[in-house]
C-alpha cells in the first residue's frame, strides 16, 4: 500500500517518461494520488477479510442472499476513476495517442505559410 505522496511521485515520473508532464496536471496528479491511496487501502481491507468476491447478505426478512463484496465493488469503482485520470494524462495507449495527435495538429504549420515565410512574405 502506497501513500498519496508516493503515488504522486510515481505518477509524475510516469508523465515525464511518457513526455506528457504539464504544470496543469499538478492538481489532477494530486487527486489521482489520493484515489490510488484509497484504492490501496480498500484492497488491503479486502485481503484482510479473506478476498471473498461474493459474500452472503441477510435481508431484513431473514433471507440469505449472495452479493458482490462491497469492498471489491468499491475497489473497482476507485480503479475505474483512476483509469480515467491515467487516460486524460496520456498514461494509457489511447490517452497518449490523443495527446500526441492534438499536439501534432497544433504544431503542424500550413505548407504554404512555410514557403511564403522562406520567401520573406
Amino acid at each position: 500500500m502506497s501513500s498519496a505522496a508516493v503515488w504522486k511521485k510515481q505518477i509524475e515520473k510516469c508523465c515525464k517518461e511518457a513526455g506528457t508532464m504539464n504544470k496543469a496536471f499538478k492538481p489532477v496528479i494530486e487527486s489521482l494520488a489520493v484515489i490510488l491511496e484509497q484504492r490501496d487501502l480498500v484492497w488491503g481491507q479486502f485481503e484482510e477479510e479473506g478476498k471473498h468476491y461474493i459474500v452472503e447478505r441477510i435481508s431484513d426478512r431473514g433471507a440469505v442472499n449472495s452479493a458482490k463484496n462491497p469492498l471489491f465493488v468499491t475497489w473497482c469503482d476507485l480503479n475505474n476513476q483512476a483509469l480515467s485520470y491515467w487516460k486524460e494524462m496520456g498514461l494509457t495507449a489511447r490517452g497518449l495517442k490523443a495527446i500526441t495527435d492534438s499536439v501534432v495538429k497544433e504544431d503542424k504549420e500550413d505548407p504554404l505559410n512555410k514557403v511564403l515565410a522562406k520567401l520573406g512574405r
